[in-house]
């Protein structure tokens, strides 16, 4: 969502006059904020509010959601986040003059949980970094020797350390395939902890041999560690879009992704598609790219050209172009 609202605000410019907090506030601080001070501050100009949630006074407001996985899924937060979820987003949904969706199958929810109107909410997809497409092997060798990677050695994936990114079933299948490829392959993890006060458990699995997190990675370092990877593997059991898969593409890597919520719209054809909760069924899909380079090509071109269908640039005009006409 923080890339999200960044790439857009940034595109921008002087067509929208952002308006943030003097200090950086989280938690109930943050809500207190949003619903408190924000509305004194918007005076009748019309509100965008670009991340799942905004102040419920405010009716002339243009909302994004980006998902309503703790509706669908509360067993993955804690029950007062899910309880302020059930109650803020809801009430939003029916206040707001209009809703943007970033996936037909967000929207699709949202018609279903929160019963607004099928004419009160837009799909405009996310976007996807040039810089993914346009890395150089140069830079793709200066960060993989960071990391003590080698390219094409690695099954790469990409997420934070929480429940829904199914993590533990990822580390069961790496330890049933991994005998059954070359010895010199790594499993490799890039992302950070979720947090505590939102998510109701952390990752609790053993490490099988060869696989290696490497934890937060920088934005700049992501292109060449996509890049580099042999393949990319996201078995992540609910998206409201799927940002890395996209990511993943744009660089050329193969893709092996969940059958699941948004993604298999995102791929559409460009990636293998696993049932997530089937670790045998994740690794035989590793196993095939790594086994078929001439699968790997068909898929490095077909996830190219998918990638292609989505920019930054596009989701910006279209959005602002939305926003202006309730402005």
């Amino acid at each position: 969502m923080q890339r999200y609202a960044a790439e857009l605000v940034r595109r921008f410019g002087d067509a929208a006059a952002l308006i943030v907090p003097r200090s950086p506030l989280r938690g109930i601080q943050g809500h207190l904020w949003e619903q408190t001070v924000l509305p004194l501050r918007t005076g009748r100009r019309l509100l965008w509010s670009p991340n799942n949630t905004g102040p419920l006074s405010i009716e002339h407001q243009v909302c994004t959601i980006h998902d309503l996985i703790p509706l669908d899924h509360p067993e993955w937060f804690t029950p007062q986040f899910v309880r302020m979820n059930r109650v803020l987003i809801r009430v939003l949904a029916h206040k707001v003059r209009h809703i943007i969706a970033i996936s037909h199958h967000t929207k699709e929810r949202i018609l279903e949980l929160l019963g607004v109107p099928d004419n009160k909410v837009t799909v405009v997809p996310n976007g996807v970094d040039p810089a993914f497409a346009t890395v150089s092997g140069l830079d793709t060798a200066t960060n993989l020797s960071n990391f003590n990677l080698s390219a094409g050695r690695y099954v790469l994936c990409v997420g934070s350390l929480e429940p829904r990114k199914n993590l533990s079933r990822l580390l069961q299948a790496w330890d049933l395939v991994r005998e059954r490829i070359p010895a010199d392959f790594e499993l490799v993890i890039a992302g950070g902890a979720g947090s505590k006060t939102v998510f109701a458990e952390e990752l609790k699995a053993p490490i099988p041999a060869k696989a290696r997190f490497l934890g937060y990675v920088p934005e700049r370092a992501l292109p060449a560690l996509y890049s580099g990877a042999a393949a990319f593997v996201y078995p992540s059991l609910s998206e409201g879009f799927g940002l890395p898969p996209l990511e993943a593409m744009a660089a050329g890597t193969p893709v092996i992704t969940s059958a699941t919520s948004a993604l298999p719209e995102i791929a559409e054809g460009a990636a293998l598609l696993i049932d997530p909760r089937s670790p045998s069924e994740i690794g035989s899909a590793i196993q095939r790219l790594v086994e078929s380079p001439s699968l790997c090509d068909a898929m490095r071109r077909a996830g190219k050209v998918r990638a292609q269908e989505f920019s930054w640039e596009r989701c910006s005009n279209t959005t602002l172009k939305l926003l202006e006409g309730y402005a």
